[in-house]
């Protein structure tokens, strides 16, 4: 077993509070942490079996929880024999038992040679060295992860280049599927799930953006972007056989590389939800992305869905509200699985002529026929271009407690937000 170490800060105060009448949280960086670019590209899960328990993730290996809804936080350092090298995703299933999904660079290893899976039995406990599937000599990058409450399976999803930023023709860009039935103690061989393939240059010619999703049955639903557009393959078998080729959903206008005044990278991936609630809209699927269809100088947030298990979608509906010519942009989606009701959080452009950025959340609901959006940060801030600050944010509800999670640039300084938000609370 290997212990998660660092020094503990908690916060006792709440720093502001948001138009939803949530509460605004800063969550402390850990003491120990290295990487110049800390507490970006967060990711959140609460904790089904006690909603007051939630963990977050950020670059490059911060670990942060909270025992109370997120109104104190302890953060630390992890560590793992394989190397912890980012692109964060916490997990908490429905035993209780807590995951932290990264990226690896073991020291006697190659460079992001697996996707590695952490597990602990206490949310402020010891984390194990480490699980994955067996190494190809390729590179492994920008996975996502769901859980089967029903089946106990962990699905995960991934981009596998051959070659890492190559202009070989040759080497290409695929989606792998992997998938766990003994709560990460193993992981079945990497599958190919993604007929087409993309380059290995990182941009929108690579598939990347891969999000697993559960069905309410025993499905499995996989989404992606790349050259061909916005991507579905699905299993109805949970994971086990998949289409031979995987379908088109929708185009991606411009790609999902995006350019943002101030912004150092950005992009607008795919994000895949499964209603798997007693509400009306059981068994729907949802994706969620950004794209400049209306144009460079407008990023808008958009929302499809399908009610037959992804053979037809709707047309796309814009989840921002504003007048267009603002940029809208870092999106995620959730959907809280006692209600069906949805969720997103983005960063937000509409109130300023610079840079001058918001966060703003929109919720549905009917199923994302209509969205209400709200600005759930206090005052802008104002990124700087030359500082990596990752590639999207972050956002979890579960039996009506909502929590946003997202970084903000003050003078060059990087901080970690949450907002704690009831359904209640909402109009």
């Amino acid at each position: 077993m290997i212990k998660v170490i660092g020094c503990a800060i908690a916060l006792l105060t709440v720093a502001a509070s948001c138009s939803t009448t949530g509460k605004l949280v800063q969550i402390p960086r850990p003491e120990t942490a290295l990487y110049p670019f800390s507490q970006v590209e967060p990711s959140i899960a609460i904790n089904p079996v006690n909603p007051d328990q939630m963990i977050v993730g950020t670059v490059m290996d911060d670990y942060h929880y909270s025992e109370d809804g997120g109104k104190t936080w302890k953060s630390f350092t992890l560590q793992s024999p394989l190397g912890v090298y980012g692109d964060p995703v916490m997990l908490i299933d429905n035993t209780g038992r807590y995951y932290y999904f990264h990226l690896s660079n073991p020291p006697d290893g190659q460079w992001l040679d697996r996707i590695v899976c952490q597990k602990a039995d206490a949310i402020g406990g010891e984390f194990d060295a480490g699980t994955s599937f067996v190494p190809n000599g390729k590179v492994h990058d920008k996975h996502w992860v769901d859980f089967d409450p029903v089946s106990g399976t962990i699905y995960m999803s991934w981009t596998q280049f051959d070659k890492y930023d190559s202009k070989d023709p040759a080497d290409s860009s695929v989606i792998l599927f992997s998938r766990s039935v003994d709560r990460g103690e193993t992981w079945s061989a990497p599958e190919r799930i993604s007929y087409h393939a993309g380059d290995c240059l990182d941009g929108d010619n690579t598939v990347e953006g891969a999000v697993p999703a559960a069905g309410p049955n025993g499905e499995v639903y996989v989404a992606w972007t790349g050259p061909q557009g916005i991507m579905l393959n699905t299993s109805a078998d949970g994971g086990k056989t998949w289409l031979e080729k995987e379908t088109k959903v929708i185009d991606h206008p411009g790609g999902w590389s995006i350019d943002v005044p101030g912004i150092n990278r950005c992009n607008g991936l795919p994000i895949l939800v499964c209603d798997r609630s007693d509400s009306p809209h059981k068994g729907t699927l949802y994706i969620n992305w950004a794209d400049q269809k209306n144009g460079e100088d407008d990023t808008d947030i958009w929302l499809i869905k399908s009610t037959d298990g992804g053979a037809t979608w709707s047309e796309p509906k814009r989840v921002n509200d504003d007048e267009p010519g603002k940029h809208q942009f870092f999106t995620w989606l959730t959907v809280d699985q006692s209600t069906g009701y949805l969720y997103t959080v983005f960063f937000d452009r509409r109130n300023h002529n610079d840079h001058g950025t918001d966060v703003y959340m929109a919720y549905s609901r009917d199923g994302g026929e209509t969205f209400t959006n709200v600005k759930i940060s206090e005052k802008p801030f104002y990124p700087d271009a030359d500082m990596f600050f990752g590639d999207y944010n972050n956002i979890a509800a579960v039996n009506g407690e909502i929590r946003p999670v997202w970084p903000r640039m003050d003078e060059g300084k990087i901080s970690l937000w949450i907002a704690r938000i009831r359904e209640s609370d909402l109009k």
